[in-house]
């Protein structure tokens, strides 16, 4: 007798059936949430209230190019209350289709959020600019600028993707790029070579980071107070040194040479790209090759692949023959030495000598970046430049005499990472074994 298996009917929602074209799949995805169309239409009405209809009515102007241009462009100039006004009606326009979109279960898709990004700034910067008592700005030197203050932000975060990209919560990034800042001060004092001093911030940076994976990998601490607790005393090794033997003979210990500032004749001209890409330290050119390389090897290399599958599921890694810890170990420790080639920008690129807490917390901004970035290399690199920016900007406007509160200009760098680790511009997923450390069998 046989017996004969029946298949349950087709349609939406039936088990063992595929969905058929435009068929709402209500059951197999999360629910849209009202919060990304809330918070654009909130920040729409902010900006045509108070970029547009409170805007001010003079004329701001951005300069393009530089005296040291290739060729020169006209600068640019807006109205200050009636470009708000507009900037600020498309932001609403863009907020309402978020609103459409989420009426009809769809989330707002990517380009929607970064163009709201774009022109918010944009609105923001016209009635900033256009309500200062000169309301004149170099766009160059604000974009040139912004990138110069990104350099350490994103190798910070370059070191964050590396090693959570393998499992491992880097909080100490901060203690990196301080121990690299060091190091490279006191040795390119001492060789007078500040190549020398470069290499021996990574091998500092790498050294802090070689403590976090012990204790994180093979003691199984807990990584975040690991990576406190590291920060606390990289501060207080690098100040206590500081204090009793860089002060001690200042010239000797505390006057490294720095890395001059490289152009690329006739590419160096080209207005605003040319100072970006073309006109950079050692280190600035050194933060696009390292931004490049760690994306390619983390998403077209086998190495990559192996890195993100530990990241992702040790256990089936390791059934694969991947050995986990020693990925993990020696990725925390490139991470290390990537974080430290960072901190040397503070005493090689930035200033001349260095001083106590001289990274001025930029290494928790860093990992903000990271998650503004969503733990990918080419993310957490804009999302530092949007950090730096801001850092930037908040310099410039108070020397053209903004009404903005100066104290309101000096918190923006870390309003925007609060705004970025809040979520406001979408949940982000870290690697699903990101903080979890592995025992094997």
């Amino acid at each position: 007798m046989s017996a004969t298996a029946t298949s349950p009917l087709p349609g939406p929602g039936r088990p063992g059936t595929a969905p058929k074209a435009g068929e709402a799949q209500a059951t197999s995805g999360k629910p849209v949430r009202w919060k990304t169309p809330v918070v654009l239409s909130a920040l729409g009405l902010v900006a045509f209230i108070f970029f547009g209809v409170m805007g001010s009515a003079q004329t701001a102007r951005f300069g393009i190019s530089t005296g040291g241009d290739f060729f020169q462009l006209p600068a640019l100039e807006v109205p200050a209350m009636p470009g708000g006004i507009v900037l600020s009606v498309l932001m609403l326009g863009l907020a309402a289709y978020a609103v459409y979109l989420k009426t009809k279960d769809r989330p707002a898709p990517a380009w929607l959020t970064i163009t709201f990004t774009v022109l918010f700034v944009a609105a923001f910067l016209i009635w900033v600019v256009g309500g200062a008592r000169t309301p004149s700005i170099s766009l160059a030197g604000l974009i040139a600028g912004s990138v110069t203050l990104a350099v350490p932000l994103v190798f910070g975060s370059l070191s964050g993707v590396l090693c959570e990209r393998v499992g491992v919560v880097n909080i100490a990034i901060e203690g990196q790029l301080l121990g690299g800042a060091f190091t490279a001060a006191i040795v390119a004092s001492i060789t007078q070579n500040p190549f020398v001093g470069l290499l021996a911030a990574a091998v500092a940076g790498a050294a802090v980071s070689m403590v976090l994976a012990v204790f994180s990998i093979k003691y199984l601490v807990n990584q975040i107070i690991v990576g406190v607790v590291l920060n606390v005393l990289v501060s207080g090794v690098t100040g206590f040194l500081f204090s009793t033997v860089m002060q001690a003979d200042k010239a000797k210990f505390n006057s490294p040479p720095g890395l001059d500032i490289v152009e690329i004749p006739i590419l160096s001209g080209i207005p605003i790209l040319g100072p970006i890409l073309f006109k950079q330290s050692v280190v600035g050119y050194l933060m696009y090759v390292a931004v490049l390389v760690v994306w390619v090897g983390l998403f077209k290399t086998k190495w990559g692949l192996r890195v993100r599958a530990v990241g992702e599921h040790p256990q089936a890694a390791d059934t694969m023959g991947i050995k986990v810890n020693a990925t993990r170990f020696w990725n925390v420790t490139l991470g290390g030495a990537i974080a430290g080639i960072g901190g040397s920008f503070f005493t090689l690129v930035a200033i001349d000598s260095f001083t106590k807490e001289i990274s001025g917390g930029r290494g928790f901004i860093a990992l903000a970046a990271l998650i503004f970035g969503r733990w990918n290399p080419i993310g957490a690199f804009f999302a530092a430049l949007l950090f730096g920016f801001a850092d930037n900007l908040q310099s410039i406007v108070t020397i053209i005499g903004t009404p903005v509160p100066s104290q309101f200009m000096a918190m923006l760098p870390y309003l925007v990472t609060v705004l970025a680790v809040a979520g406001l511009v979408g949940r982000s997923r870290p690697p699903a074994a990101s903080g979890i450390p592995y025992v094997k069998g």
